[in-house]
């Protein structure tokens, strides 16, 4: 069969079907001849090539391929003036309408937190848009050979390029500016154009403009168990600082509701009676901070300081006479976040160390008693009625230590003997807890 063997079409165009976007197609058709019409639509640009050459490019409307038009023709195949005169070429239709809303995610993220000191597995989605400005450049750099190139296409070709443009300059952002995942959200806008001016050029080099780029969210990645339990450990604290427990508390409190639905459960009214009792006596002991099982769990399950830190030589008096001060990480006892004892204050908030003159715990400014081991402590001060040998507390009143048989120097008769109010001659009871004065 000769090389025309197929009719010479009369007509060629594009009429995309469907809702996918399709960025370029190849006409099936390449017997043409110089009374072809080429119908162009709106927003759609034809280029036609013949022996690997570019004979022209034509935007929307209608157009008759005659020698006129493309001069070229002359030089390729020959052609006089005049006449219908077969040839072969090939037309591509390139779709010039703008994209608004292509996804993209980059998963495997792992960030070393500022903020909660530990390594966290991020995740970061957006989208980008872009619009084909050169469409020699396209056809020829990014769509080859294909017969026709979608969206899909477009983003598995670039999404290398995409994705180690991305992660890199996402963790180079946080880590030159020290910003942790809790604060990132509040640098999208900035961080989404530094990645613009970044992957811009790689797409100019093969026709297209990338006319906006935003990163939408950066988040903890939940795909794997260890993003999950990371992301249960932070929904967690969140909840805590809310409330206002600690840790060790919900443990506590977990611990009694396990008791009850144990004992609930050990058979009959009986049992059931038997739970109650149990669990109401445990949780008396746990908001008491005494003695048994109450008190055991009301110990921090972290090292505290032995009261360590500027600023708190009364309290470091308070210890055992010439014990060496060791210096270890606390809790703020406003901010929940982690410093060092031998700091007078939270760095992270700027609340003033109120420790605990037994545990070394951090409190809050007028907690009554410690959080964590339940010591009665002054108000505003975090000291209580405290052996100046051993740094146990004491009844108030005593003349000597329980523990280790110290006398207790007598205290001022203007100082409340429970909570340390100073008192006025007049005051027959303290202002500010009630105890009689003795």
């Amino acid at each position: 069969m000769g090389l025309f063997s197929k009719p010479i079409i009369d007509v060629v165009q594009w009429q995309p079907q469907g809702d996918e976007v399709i960025y370029a197609y190849h006409h099936p058709e390449r017997n043409l001849s110089t009374a072809t019409q080429l119908l162009v639509h709106e927003s759609q640009e034809a280029l036609l090539f013949s022996k690997g050459q570019l004979l022209g490019k034509f935007g929307p409307g209608k157009h008759q391929l005659k020698t006129e038009n493309l001069p070229i023709l002359r030089t390729l195949y020959g052609f006089p003036f005049g006449g219908v005169n077969p040839f072969t070429a090939e037309v591509w239709f390139v779709n010039k309408v703008q994209t608004f809303a292509i996804d993209w995610t980059i998963a495997s993220l792992p960030y070393f937190d500022v903020d909660y000191n530990t390594q966290l597995p991020l995740i970061a989605s957006g989208q980008y848009g872009l619009k084909i400005v050169d469409t020699e450049k396209f056809i020829i750099n990014f769509v080859g050979t294909r017969y026709e190139f979608t969206q899909d296409d477009m983003t598995n070709q670039s999404y290398g390029e995409i994705c180690s443009k991305a992660k890199s300059m996402i963790l180079q952002y946080m880590l030159n500016n020290k910003i942790g995942f809790m604060q990132i959200s509040a640098f999208l806008d900035k961080l989404s154009e530094e990645l613009r001016s970044q992957i811009a050029p790689f797409w100019s080099n093969l026709g297209l403009e990338l006319v906006k780029f935003y990163v939408n969210a950066i988040e903890i990645d939940k795909t794997t168990p260890q993003g999950q339990q990371i992301a249960d450990a932070i929904s967690q604290q969140a909840a805590q600082k809310i409330t206002g427990r600690t840790w060790q508390q919900e443990q506590m409190f977990d611990t009694a509701n396990n008791a009850i639905d144990g004992f609930s459960n050990m058979g009959g009214n009986g049992g059931g009676l038997l739970g109650g009792l149990m669990a109401v006596q445990m949780m008396s002991g746990m908001a008491s901070g005494g003695g048994g099982v109450g008190a055991g769990m009301m110990q921090p399950a972290y090292n505290q300081p032995a009261m360590g830190g500027a600023g708190n030589a009364n309290a470091a008096g308070a210890v055992a006479a010439g014990a060496a001060t060791v210096v270890r990480d606390i809790y703020c006892g406003a901010c929940s976040k982690k410093y060092k004892s031998n700091q007078a204050f939270c760095p992270h908030c700027g609340h003033k160390y109120n420790p605990c003159p037994k545990c070394g715990t951090d409190n809050a400014d007028h907690a009554k008693r410690c959080v964590s081991c339940g010591t009665p402590l002054a108000a505003g001060s975090g000291m209580a009625n405290v052996c100046p040998s051993c740094g146990q507390p004491v009844a108030p009143g005593a003349r000597f230590c329980g523990s280790c048989g110290a006398p207790i120097p007598v205290q001022d008769v203007n100082v409340c003997s429970r909570c340390g109010a100073q008192l006025q001659p007049r005051d027959k009871f303290c202002p500010v807890c009630g105890q009689k004065r003795g």
